[in-house]
């Protein structure tokens, strides 16, 4: 390619995505999302060990070579239309968090099989989009109280710091105490605390790929230990989506049903006011946020969420969102969606790797830590919540509280949207209740009549 050729790709780049406009550079572009890659990539080792069938969901759960090409070929085609579409430095992968959702709770607890489970995620992300594009979106967003949003946030946290405990045997059960600590004496233990030492230490030093290099560090232990088996080869051509491509399409008629409604309705809360709290963070960071503090392009971000899960779901995944990892690549000076393009193209290398993270996927120690550290940072929300009024601490505490104790991110998500209303008819505020939550009060009353019968 000549130099003038070169030259012109390059201004085309720039006024496409607003480089210069913006401050930044192709080659910072680039190198941010690289970091964001880093930052994120553990997801390709987290997701197949909690959908796939080589994990705690044993023959419930999905073929794990699928989940993980489904899950890069997920960020992918989610991380492109974020990027080229609304020309943001944020990427895209399915959820965690959502995925536990799925996993644990819908599958595990409700017995849905996980075809069913992928057409509920394909109908929440269809409703998600039509609510992105028009102007509904702004009138749920806000209906919903800010408390019980960052209570949502961080009790999912939670949920999934007990997950990385419980499958790292540091938490263990118990019939007399339900819960006690594990054996330190076994192997697997000692090698997941471990991982979670260091990954630790590399949070704490401001590292952006920390929890992958925790990752990598958990494992080359654990290979010199034995408690981690060599992969036969690095690199192999991505394959295994015949046993889960379309499933969403085919199954979607079961998903009409009460039982689903729920499923439906918890995925799309759940995914709708991530990826906008998420977006807002990232976009601040950045200084993109108009001088009002909105948004711009909010209706194109939050499309390309809904098309990312939609065709995660599709493909053969859980839910995809918007990932707060990509803080790491804005703190490195990506500022456009070119970030976000270049975050993409190392999903598709990544995708050709299989071999390498399914060593990891398949050691539920070596995962764990990540799954703890995730949960921590999801868990900050707690310190924005107004605990010193008790009509927004009560209904935030047992959101928070619900979801580990029993299990579900949904039953959460109910209990806290139950008690929500009532406090604030005893604290006669009930003007301040929007007409949305009585509705959703409503239809979690039901869940939970239809849970006892």
């Amino acid at each position: 390619m000549s130099t003038d050729v070169r030259t012109r790709t390059k201004g085309r780049i720039d006024a496409y995505f607003g480089i210069s406009e913006h401050g930044s550079t192709v080659k910072r572009e680039l190198m941010a999302g690289t970091i964001t890659f880093l930052a994120m990539s553990y997801v390709l080792a987290v997701n197949p060990a909690i959908l796939g069938d080589h994990g705690v969901l044993g023959d419930k759960g999905m073929p794990t070579q699928a989940v993980f090409t489904a899950t890069a070929v997920a960020a992918v085609v989610g991380t492109l239309v974020m990027g080229i579409w609304a020309k943001y430095p944020v990427a895209l992968a399915p959820g965690m968090g959502l995925n536990a959702f799925f996993a644990y709770t819908v599958i595990l607890n409700m017995g849905i099989p996980w075809q069913e489970a992928l057409s509920g995620t394909l109908l929440s992300g269809i409703i998600f989009f039509v609510l992105a594009i028009t102007k509904v979106r702004e009138k749920i967003i806000d209906a919903i109280p800010l408390q019980m949003k960052l209570a949502v946030g961080a009790g999912i946290g939670m949920f999934v710091a007990f997950l990385g405990l419980k499958n790292a045997g540091i938490v263990v059960a118990s019939d007399a105490t339900f819960v006690h600590l594990g054996d330190f004496h076994k192997g697997t233990t000692l090698l997941a605390l471990f991982g979670l030492l260091v990954t630790v230490v590399f949070l704490v030093l401001g590292w952006h790929g920390a929890v992958l290099y925790g990752i990598l560090s958990t494992t080359i232990l654990g290979i010199v230990c034995g408690l981690v088996e060599l992969p036969n080869s690095i690199a192999a051509l991505p394959h295994g989506l015949d046993k889960t491509f379309g499933q969403a399409v085919i199954h979607l008629p079961d998903a009409f049903t009460g039982q689903m409604i729920i499923v439906v309705l918890t995925m799309l809360f759940v995914d709708f006011f991530d990826a906008s709290g998420t977006l807002i963070g990232v976009a601040n960071q950045a200084g993109l946020l108009t001088k009002e503090g909105k948004l711009e392009r909010a209706g194109q971000a939050l499309a390309a969420d809904s098309v990312g899960t939609a065709a995660g779901a599709i493909i053969g995944t859980s839910t995809t969102t918007a990932y707060v990892e990509s803080t790491a690549g804005v703190s490195a000076g990506g500022r456009t969606g070119l970030t976000a393009v270049s975050t993409a193209g190392w999903f598709l290398l990544a995708m050709f790797l299989f071999p390498l993270f399914a060593v990891v996927a398949d050691v539920p120690s070596v995962t764990a830590p990540a799954l703890i550290v995730v949960g921590v940072l999801m868990s900050r929300a707690l310190g924005d919540i107004d605990w010193s009024r008790l009509e927004y601490a009560v209904p935030a505490f047992i959101t928070v509280i619900m979801m580990p104790l029993t299990y579900s991110i949904a039953n959460g998500i109910a209990m806290g949207l139950l008690f929500y209303p009532i406090v604030m008819v005893a604290k006669r505020r009930w003007r301040e209740v929007h007409p949305v939550m009585w509705v959703l009060m409503a239809v979690f009353l039901s869940y939970f009549w239809f849970l006892a019968e």
